[in-house]
């Protein structure tokens, strides 16, 4: 069974505060990874975060994607353009209502997700390895709870 962060043997303000150091010493170690990586495929970080979405799910409406962007659909519109001429995503129209479009991430899109999920898995595994030193399961099983908590929102 799982146990909770209220849970940890460690109080929750010390795991927070450690969970936090953490966070931004990994942000700061793999986004420049990922910038790097970004460039090469000529995608800017929403493009990325967007290609993300489609590569969990079958396809998004633009609607969904104006929402889990927090972009008008004019801007949504703006990035499916984008990453249609790059060949990472592809439109089309829903069979039951041909009025509504749908967007679904390419076999090329969903490549270079893997790739940059892997740059970035290698990044976090590596600032885990300084931060695990000393931890038991309790604690390693926070950051698989934070990643649950963040998915659900």
């Amino acid at each position: 069974m799982t146990q909770s962060i209220a849970e940890s043997p460690l109080p929750v303000d010390q795991s927070a505060d450690r969970l936090a150091d953490f966070i931004m010493f990994a942000q700061r170690s793999f986004l420049l990874d990922l910038s790097r990586e970004l460039n090469q495929g000529n995608v800017s970080y929403a493009q990325f975060f967007l290609l993300g979405y489609l590569a969990s799910e079958d396809y998004l409406t633009m609607t969904d994607i104006s929402k889990k962007m927090s972009h008008s659909t004019a801007a949504a519109t703006g990035l499916v353009d984008r990453l249609e001429k790059l060949g990472y995503v592809q439109r089309l129209h829903d069979a039951s209502d041909r009025r509504k479009v749908i967007v679904q991430i390419t076999r090329k899109g969903t490549e270079l997700v893997g790739k940059l999920r892997n740059v970035i898995a290698e990044s976090i595994s590596s600032a885990m390895l300084a931060e695990e030193v000393g931890e038991d399961e309790t604690e390693q099983s926070i950051y698989g709870q934070l990643k649950d908590f963040l998915a659900a929102r």
